[in-house]
């Protein structure tokens, strides 16, 4: 295989809204530069970068993809992110890997949620990148409708470097505004097209929108400014490289109008890709951390080793692969090398370059190479791989807490004695998944980013591992507790025959305040129960706590004062003084006021203002109490504490209102009160389950 030096290479993600056309774009890419023979379409579930069999099901991205192709003297590295909100975790790590982005548009349906957050990420890394208008063969596609919407979500920074010719049915190709060329495209999806002068209709247009693009290009320079304001014009090498400066420091984004279905325009953009994305050898220096320190490093061919695990594959053939991105020096197949997130030396299990899911020896990477390996024992995504002698640690990919949980139920005992192994094989490739057992409620619970990313791990589950679960609503985690005060006698008294059972205690309980759990003070004096079987008393609350009077829940928040009691010299026993323990806790609840506590959930919504009224009045029935506000950007941020129990279903409830733009974060916050009415339900529920006897109502 050829080899690129760094300054050859462009790595590139492909981001943007689901179903933008990212995995179409990259199908024409690789077949317009040969790398594979023919286009590809994601309908017939044949492209190479979506080859999960729920991705070709689904025809969505699930996964983030790499793959190559070698454009004129060039080698690009290609990206391919998925663009559906449950996914963008996987987006994020890949925007790690990567030199530039092409943020992709529908030409039909503009900016949508999808493109707000792949902005932010790009925006948060400072990442070069361009706009690809896309889908301009659609029904009501609109490039000026598309390139407005564009400027109004991210600026005027974003400056158009082509304009498409005809739109709709009639798009046959683009005008390239460096160049004042015209390429036509033949109908047959061929890639081809001919060279030809800017139609009469789009002269004007042209004309007005390339002094768009030089005004834009000499703002950012300010010798060009100089030259423009006073020549009026500058060079078409001045143009492009103002545009590389510009890109470079994400402070220009220049546009291209593309329709990848049809292989329209796609040849000019590749081009256009080469021309003013960074080159891999455009970083100069790596951003690391030392000892909780931020610091700099110099980057290149002839520094040390470091590399970044941006993914992991769990291939349930080969096993772990983990795909990396060499920042500088160079690394053998058959290298050891050091991880030093985790302090541990690792062998290299082979290098390939990863062609979708097909696997090409690679021989020795360098920097600005992604690559794979496989078999390495205990690297996960976000680790660092050195040299060994290095201790170089890139800052942690940031990853989302799970927002929505479900109990798993395995459906067979054989389901349940594989579970283990093959949710531990999920776990290594999606570091946003929880799969761990609940210690209150005993349910082994699954926790993703949305109700689509759970359903999706379950079903790698059965495909996979063949593993087949059932998905039900998590118990809530209730306590129990008390709001008065009781002092109550304990006995437990036996006699069989032989030698009997004594145990006697007397006992006060009160409230604590919340969070404080339990205090257990020992007051007998004079021998009223002998020191050693005291801590029996208090083995028998403990263990009496743990189901509740009401309906069976712990207890929590509450102190026991041992005072008196007797005992017999010959009957007591510790396990005497454990049951009156026991007896004297489940009378002092009772009398002592009995109530019920639920989880309080801080939960954080990102909405646009638009849906903020919808939103607060579907929390109001929620029970949530509204904390505040904050704006950021064109989002707004609203945060409320919710009971858990009431978020269950919040999801999809939130993907209705806000059309899938708005998104939410929540962690536990503390225990609150349940209302009364509610706590007649619980109840019931607790006697329907089993948890208590009509009785202990």
């Amino acid at each position: 295989m050829k080899d690129f030096t760094p300054d050859k290479i462009r790595n590139v993600a492909l981001t943007g809204h689901g179903s933008s056309g990212k995995t179409s774009l990259t199908a024409a890419m690789l077949f317009d530069s040969g790398a594979v023979s023919r286009l590809t379409k994601v309908d017939k579930g044949n492209t190479v970068t979506d080859y999960d069999p729920d991705e070709v099901e689904r025809k969505i991205s699930i996964n983030s993809a790499v793959c190559y192709l070698d454009w004129k003297d060039s080698r690009v590295n290609i990206v391919d992110t998925p663009g559906f909100s449950n996914f963008l975790w996987d987006t994020r790590a890949s925007l790690r890997a990567v030199d530039a982005a092409a943020l992709l548009i529908c030409g039909v349906a503009g900016v949508e949620v999808g493109t707000e957050k792949v902005w932010e990420m790009m925006e948060e890394l400072r990442l070069p990148r361009v706009v690809v208008i896309n889908k301009l063969d659609r029904e009501n596609a609109s490039f000026k409708t598309a390139l407005a919407s564009v400027h109004e979500f991210f600026g005027r920074k974003a400056v158009p470097v082509q304009i498409p010719v005809g739109e709709e049915k009639n798009y046959k190709g683009v005008v390239d505004l460096l160049t004042n060329k015209a390429y036509l495209f033949d109908k047959d999806e061929s890639g081809k097209f001919q060279e030809a002068d800017v139609p009469a209709e789009l002269k004007d247009e042209a004309a007005r929108r390339r002094v768009e693009m030089i005004e834009m290009v000499a703002e950012s320079d300010e010798a060009l400014m100089e030259k423009y304001l006073e020549k009026g014009e500058l060079a078409p090498e001045e143009i492009a490289s103002g545009l590389r400066k510009g890109v470079a420091s994400a402070q220009v984004f220049p546009v291209f109008a593309v329709s990848a279905l049809l292989n329209v325009g796609v040849q000019p953009m590749l081009d256009g890709f080469l021309n003013l994305l960074p080159a891999a050898s455009s970083r100069k220096e790596l951003k690391t951390v030392a000892g909780g320190e931020e610091a700099v490093r110099p980057a290149g061919l002839e520094e040390p080793f470091a590399a970044l695990v941006f993914k992991t594959i769990s291939d349930p053939y080969t096993g772990r692969i983990s795909l990396l991105r060499v920042f500088s020096g160079r690394v053998n197949p058959d290298s050891p090398v050091f991880n030093s997130f985790r302090e541990t030396e690792e062998k290299m299990g082979g290098l390939f370059y990863l062609q979708g899911k097909e696997q090409t020896p690679a021989g020795q990477a360098k920097a600005g190479d992604i690559v794979a390996t496989s078999k390495l024992k205990a690297t996960s995504t976000g680790d660092t791989l050195c040299a060994k002698g290095q201790s170089v640690v890139f800052p942690p990919i940031k990853f989302p807490e799970p927002s929505i949980s479900f109990a798993i139920e395995p459906k067979t005992r054989a389901d349940e004695d594989r579970i283990s192994q093959a949710t531990h094989r999920i776990l290594e490739e999606d570091p946003t998944a929880r799969i761990e057992r609940d210690p209150e409620t005993g349910q082994l619970l699954i926790s993703g980013n949305g109700e689509l990313h759970v359903k999706i791990i379950t079903e790698r589950l059965k495909k996979r591992f063949n593993v087949d679960i059932e998905l039900k609503p998590p118990k809530i985690s209730y306590k129990e507790t008390i709001k008065g005060r009781a002092d109550v006698q304990g006995r437990h008294k036996k006699q069989t025959g032989g030698r009997g059972q004594f145990g006697d205690v007397w006992i006060k309980v009160e409230p604590l305040s919340r969070g404080q759990d339990f205090e257990f003070e020992d007051k007998i004096f004079g021998g009223a129960i002998p020191r050693n079987f005291i801590p029996s008393v208090e083995k028998g609350i403990l263990e009496a706590r743990k189901k509740g009077v009401l309906a069976g829940y712990p207890t929590v928040d509450f102190k026991v004062i041992l005072y008196d009691g007797s005992y017999h010299e010959v009957d007591s026993s510790d396990i005497a003084f454990k049951i009156a323990a026991s007896k004297a806790f489940k009378l002092a609840m009772k009398e002592a006021r009995p109530t019920i506590l639920e989880p309080i959930m801080n939960v954080e919504i990102y909405t646009p203002e638009t849906f903020m009224g919808d939103i607060m009045g579907n929390l109001n029935g929620r029970r949530g109490k509204v904390l505040g506000m904050e704006q950021k950007g064109n989002m707004r941020i609203l945060k409320a504490q919710v009971p858990m129990s009431e978020m269950l279903d919040f999801e999809p409830t939130l993907t209705s209102i806000t059309g899938g733009r708005g998104s939410y974060m929540m962690e536990y916050s503390l225990m609150e009160e349940v209302p009364a009415h509610l706590q007649q339900k619980i109840i019931a529920e607790a006697v329907k389950d089993g948890r208590v006897k009509p009785e202990e109502e």
